[in-house]
């Protein structure tokens, strides 16, 4: 799979867009041989497991400009970076706590020329900002998540979409979100044909997802 892939299901990018798109493979495959942050087989299948899966989410919700994400153990930049790529006039902060991990994201930031984006060396828990939407690949359980990133969901919606999670995630997740009778969720594969994304979900958690008591 190459970018043509990406064009094929996101129709109206621009010329820079789609440039962008695939300027990432070589900016990977170069910065990986360096530092190693996607897997041997993952970097042969980036546009597939990597940037399609990340932009699984604009599938879900369209970020409206002006409008602020968090990308929540960021790794390489996924999703975050391909959802930059996708909606230059947000403004994305991508955060992980390992450095040699931002260390990329920052090259791949500056190799695209990508204004819209932060790169933060930190825990989650560290940043203090407010955002309207978080975004995550299955860092961890999602009681976990959540407890992560309290009070790091701003109130004020301006999106039709309450503010909140949209997390990436797979497989069952019914004893993982019992406990959040509110979460949403939504089966890639009604977005995209191929058999990777059979079992790959975008779960929405909006901003009031405390816990229900049984």
């Amino acid at each position: 799979m190459n970018a043509e892939t990406i064009f094929k299901y996101f129709r109206d990018l621009t010329d820079d867009q789609q440039a962008q798109f695939r300027q990432l493979e070589a900016l990977y495959q170069d910065w990986n041989q360096k530092i190693n942050v996607v897997s041997r087989k993952d970097i042969e299948e980036l546009y597939l497991r990597h940037v399609l899966h990340s932009l699984g989410i604009a599938k879900i919700q369209r970020f409206l400009p002006g409008s602020t994400v968090m990308d929540v153990g960021t790794g390489g930049g996924f999703p975050g970076i391909p959802l930059a790529i996708l909606f230059p006039e947000v403004s994305f902060t991508l955060v992980d706590s390992i450095g040699k991990k931002i260390k990329v994201v920052k090259e791949v930031v500056d190799g695209l020329q990508l204004k819209n984006v932060t790169p933060i060396n930190a825990r989650v828990e560290e940043v203090d900002q407010q955002f309207d939407f978080i975004v995550s690949r299955a860092v961890a359980p999602m009681p976990t998540f959540t407890h992560w990133v309290k009070g790091k969901i701003k109130k004020e919606s301006v999106h039709e979409r309450r503010n909140g999670i949209l997390y990436l995630k797979g497989g069952d997740l019914s004893e993982e979100l019992a406990a959040f009778r509110n979460a949403e969720i939504y089966k890639l594969s009604d977005c995209f044909t191929e058999d990777f994304f059979e079992t790959k979900k975008v779960v929405y958690l909006p901003l009031k997802y405390k816990p229900k008591k049984a």
